[in-house]
This record gives C-alpha cells, structure tokens and sequence, in this order.
C-alpha cells in the first residue's frame, strides 16, 4: 500500500470512527460546480495595464477552448460565465456559441450585462441623470436576455457600477429611484426560471456613493424586485475587517444568496488568486453554507469565480484558484457538528473554536485525490496535469497576440 493510500485510509478510518459519512461527503464534492470567467481567460491585467502572455484567449472561441482544457483537468468547472462586454460574435449570433460549447463538453452560464466600460458611463448608467443614457441601459438589458435565451443561460450577474464622486453632484434619493426603475426594466423581461444576481461594491470607479454599496442595498432591491432576485457576493468586494461569513449567514437565512464571484483581497477589490491570502476566510465562508444545509435551508448557489491574472499565467491561475475551493469546501465538510452543538450548548468558548481549527488543518489532499480519480481524472494533480500537457505551448504557436484588454471584470 503506497503513503498516499495509507493516508487516506486513515481519514477513513477515523471519520467512520467520529460517525461521518464519508461518501456522502465525496458526493458532495463531486457535484460541486464552479464557472469559469470568460474574462479571466485571455489577457486581462489591472486598471493601469497587462502584462500579456503568448497565445492568450481573444475570442470567445478560444475562450470556450481554454475553459474546457481547465475542465479536462478537473473535473467540476463545465460552466463558463460569459460577459457581454468581451464575448462577442462577429455576426451577433449566439447560438453558434452554445453548439460549439456544447461540442467541447461545456456550457454557458451566468451572462454579464456592462454598465461600466463606454463614454456614454460617464455620470452612471441606469443611475444616471441623463434620461437617454438610462434607456439606453434598459435597452442593453434587454439585449442581454436575449443572449442568455440563445447562450442557454438561465442566470444574468448583474454589477451596476453607478455612483457620485462629490457630495452634491446628484440625489442620492432620487438615484435609489432610478436604480429600482432601470433593475425592475431587466427583472420583467427575464423568464420565469431565470435568476438576477445583484453584486454589491463599496467604491470604485465612483469615490463619494456607490449606488450598491453593499449587501443591504442588494438584499433590498432583490426584495422589492422579486423571488427571481438574489444577492451575488464578490469576495473581493469588501473593506478591509468586515466579516464576510456574517453576511453569507444572514443572506442564507433570509434565503436571499445567490452567487458567489471567488477572488482573495488584501485590501479591497484585488481579484486575486482564491484562497492565496486568506484560507481561513474561504473555509469559514464553506462552514456557514454547509451548515444552512444540515439545518434544512436552500444552500444550492451559483459559484464564480472573478479574478483578474496579470503576473501568473491565467490558465493555473484559474486552475489553483478551483483547486484552493476545493480544498475549502472539502474542510468544511469535514467539521464535527454534533460535538460543535454539544459544545456550543455548554458554552465552552475554547473547545467550540479547536473543533472549528482541527477542521481547517485536516489535510484533505488524499480525500481529493482520490475523488479525482473515482471522476476519471487522469491526474490526481490538475495543475501538473495541465503544465504536462503541453496545452499552452500549442496556443502559443496556433494564435496571434491576444487583445490587451484594460481593467479587470465586474
């Protein structure tokens, strides 16, 4: 028996011993989904520029590509988030789109409308004073739902990035307003079975107000908009100290979350590389979904991720960031919750936070591992599995230079 079925068979052992059901939790894993940025494929970089890599995605074809080699490597990310900014045909038509995601074993999810990259953006887009520029808006929305029909998705990512940057330039009252107006104008052109998910941002590009500034204002207008309407939260959308799993607790209690973009933030909206900065933060994150699921609340989300890559190569970015979602959500599910009740029950502060530490220092590499090979993966490593194949070098020698594209995603 090799050190690594040794390994596994002691977590084996010891979860059977501590009553867990360790193929319920394998199951879980396996069914996890994750979507792709179609963004974060090709050369996208930071505000001030990118550094751009030999054979980068500046299609949406080669976009699907990229995302079905980082599919191939493991497993859980057949889905890839489009934006109708970056992805777009040369003929308008979307439907080619779906067939040929469909060829390569993938599928369009979450479309992103932009209400943040245009001349017209200058003072807002929905938001904005200028009546003409608000249906132009509406217009756009509309568009896109149009697209989602023919993509086949059933969930549009909605980031409205209007604000002020001076006290006085606007009402704010009268914004709020507009906002509702011009979300409400995408919320009745949606189908039944579709979902909006409202991101929330506390600056930028605007400095003084943010008209969704945060998890409030998004859970507020999801309510007075509809059942349809849910909360999408960007990790890295948050001020330095706020306490995320708080909001990811409330929002699942109120049954109000909907997606998720994944990144890791140092300071704000970074788009990092998920779980490079902060682990323990993403498996607390893990800890509350899983939990509103034992308790018999809706846990079923869309997760995303939404990075930008300028120094590291985009491909094992995006492959490392799945890997480290993984790791997070399989910790997870492995925390003692009948003794973390028991404890929790007597008040006994100490031995609540070890169980929740004995969690996050589990080595789950074997669990995955071997999850990796009962999916047909054929490496238990997706980043050696990819960097093995050769796939980067055939992109580089097959296409041009990719587009720079400046700034990140929504």
């Amino acid at each position: 028996m090799s050190i690594f079925e040794k390994r596994y068979r002691l977590m084996e052992q010891e979860l059977c011993d501590r009553g867990i059901n360790l193929e319920h939790i394998k199951t879980q894993l396996k069914e996890q989904i994750v979507e792709l940025p179609s963004w974060a494929v090709g050369n996208s970089g930071t505000r001030y520029g990118t550094f751009r890599d030999k054979g980068a995605a500046s299609t949406i074809w080669q976009k699907i590509d990229d995302c079905a080699e980082i599919q191939r490597c493991l497993g859980v990310t057949p889905v890839m988030a489009s934006h109708t900014l970056w992805d777009k045909t040369d003929d308008g038509h979307f439907a080619p789109v779906r067939e040929y995601a469909k060829q390569k074993n993938m599928s369009i999810g979450t479309v992103h409308p932009n209400t943040f990259s245009g001349q017209e953006f200058r003072f807002g887009s929905i938001c904005s004073p200028i009546e003409s520029v608000r249906e132009a808006t509406k217009k756009h929305f509309r568009e896109c739902v149009s697209i989602a029909r023919e993509l086949g998705s059933k969930t549009i990512g909605m980031w409205v990035a209007d604000g002020t940057n001076y006290p006085g330039q606007d009402s704010l009252r009268e914004r709020k307003h507009r906002l509702f107006d011009g979300l409400q104008a995408l919320y009745s052109e949606m189908d039944p079975d579709m979902t909006l998910l409202l991101e929330y941002k506390p600056f930028e590009p605007f400095f003084y107000t943010t008209d969704v500034n945060d998890w409030g204002m998004s859970m507020l207008m999801c309510q007075k908009l509809g059942p349809k309407a849910k909360v999408l939260v960007d990790l890295g959308h948050h001020l330095a100290g706020v306490n995320i799993e708080h909001i990811i607790a409330t929002l699942l209690d109120e049954q109000k979350l909907g997606a998720f973009h994944f990144n890791n933030r140092r300071y704000a909206d970074d788009d990092l590389i998920s779980g490079t900065v902060n682990p323990l933060e993403m498996f607390l994150i893990f800890k509350e979904i899983v939990d509103a699921g034992v308790d018999g609340l809706n846990n079923t989300l869309t997760y995303m991720l939404d990075q930008s890559h300028n120094i590291e190569n985009s491909l094992e970015g995006i492959i490392y960031s799945v890997m480290n979602i993984q790791t997070a959500f399989a910790k997870a599910l492995l925390i003692d919750r009948s003794l973390l009740a028991r404890y929790q029950a007597e008040n006994n502060v100490v031995a609540c936070n070890k169980i929740i530490m004995d969690a996050f220092n589990i080595d789950v590499e074997p669990l995955l591992a071997v999850i990796r090979l009962e999916m047909g993966l054929s490496d238990i490593d997706p980043l050696q599995n990819h960097r093995n194949s050769g796939y980067l070098k055939r992109v580089a020698s097959e296409r041009k230079e990719g587009i720079l594209t400046l700034g990140g995603g929504a």
